[in-house]
């Protein structure tokens, strides 16, 4: 049986990293990049680096991130960097900017920089697109020929953003164990259209781990002194390579799938990736039918994380059963609703969400259950 397992052409990760990118650029051959970045991000990270580039003689334009990945804004920028020839693509920013440009660097053939500024979730290492429509719904997935031909990951950078970012980047995380589990024993596909190689599976055991021995320490750490240590490190490694690289070689399942759903609620649609991603892993665990006892302890881990585990968390006092079932609805639309055992319906996913709401309610502020399971 054919399986395949994908990587980025190089991974770079540590304090001040970015410092490498003007050779990094050279050693690659890259003469004329675009750089696609808000105006925040380019004031604060890339106006610094740029009498780097110039004493390389390597041209640079900044691009301006709209917001949303869409379509339409792949679209227009790809343009723009076809108009300037430009042989490398640099991503400079969290998840959606990060997206839109894959989208322009397959669109124009260009190599591809990717420099997350946050660890919300783990796009940087690999190769899908998540498109959105305009009122920033999830609306389909676009796959690049190979992965990031670079990811450059600032830990000095990634500790100062807020530590909400950092919070939801473990949240994405947390979900990576079960699911690339489930995929494997549901038969399903990796993102690479095969069925997963056991080292995609090690590695989303060991993502979780990091997460349970360094995540919360990490989270002090960024929260009180906004700056890395080898705990952030450890849990950077697991938010962004070992997540990125398990989800991609090892597949998805119910907590990814939910976000089809989430994503189109008034409310919902304007959290986070790795706060609904969160909720889902223990949406999910009922779902898969775990032990009561092991999913209050994931809740109490996901609470301690500062991550949603109810409806409160989420920003809604409640959801009503017609909101609940439209949820469960568009998640069993997702490609990989398939990948748990036992098989997911709509029933099934609609009394999930809300026995989580239940647990997580039950909860008390510490992240220790309040009632027993």
């Amino acid at each position: 049986m054919v399986r395949t397992i994908g990587f980025p052409g190089r991974y770079t990760q540590g304090p001040d990293a970015i410092l490498a990118l003007p050779d990094l650029l050279a050693e690659l051959g890259c003469r004329r990049s675009v750089v696609l970045a808000d105006a925040v991000v380019r004031d604060a990270v890339w106006l610094p680096l740029e009498s780097s580039m110039a004493l390389l003689a390597l041209e640079t334009t900044v691009l301006d991130f709209p917001g949303e990945c869409t379509q339409a804004a792949i679209d227009g920028l790809s343009a723009q960097a076809v108009e300037r020839a430009a042989d490398c693509v640099i991503a400079l920013g969290g998840g959606k900017t990060i997206d839109t440009a894959k989208g322009v660097a397959l669109s124009c053939g260009a190599q591809l920089v990717v420099i997350p500024t946050i660890a919300s979730n783990d796009s940087p290492t690999s190769r899908l697109i998540v498109l959105y429509d305009d009122h920033h719904a999830v609306a389909g997935v676009r796959l690049m020929a190979r992965n990031p031909d670079a990811v450059i990951v600032d830990t000095t950078i990634i500790a100062r953003a807020p530590a909400r970012f950092f919070a939801a980047g473990l949240g994405d995380a947390l979900s990576k164990k079960d699911e690339v589990t489930q995929c494997h024993l549901a038969g399903g596909n990796n993102f690479f259209a095969t069925p997963s190689l056991p080292v995609a599976r090690l590695l989303a055991e060991q993502c979780y781990a990091d997460i349970l021995a360094f995540g919360e320490q990490a989270l002090r750490q960024v929260r009180d002194h906004r700056t890395p240590n080898d705990a952030v490190e450890r849990a950077v490694q697991a938010s962004v390579l070992l997540s990125g690289l398990a989800f991609e070689s090892g597949g998805l399942s119910i907590a990814h799938a939910l976000t089809r759903g989430f994503s189109a609620h008034p409310v919902l649609g304007a959290l986070l990736h790795g706060e609904i991603v969160a909720f889902g892993a223990l949406v999910q665990r009922f779902v898969q039918q775990d032990a009561p006892s092991a999913i209050a302890q994931q809740a109490g881990l996901t609470r301690r994380l500062g991550l949603p585990v109810c409806f409160s968390d989420l920003g809604v006092p409640t959801l009503r059963a017609d909101e609940i079932d439209a949820i469960a609805a568009l998640t069993c639309q997702a490609p990989y609703i398939g990948n748990v055992v036992p098989r997911a319906d709509r029933a099934s996913i609609a009394a999930a969400i809300v026995a989580t709401d239940a647990l997580g309610r039950a909860l008390a502020p510490s992240g220790e259950v309040g009632i027993t399971s």
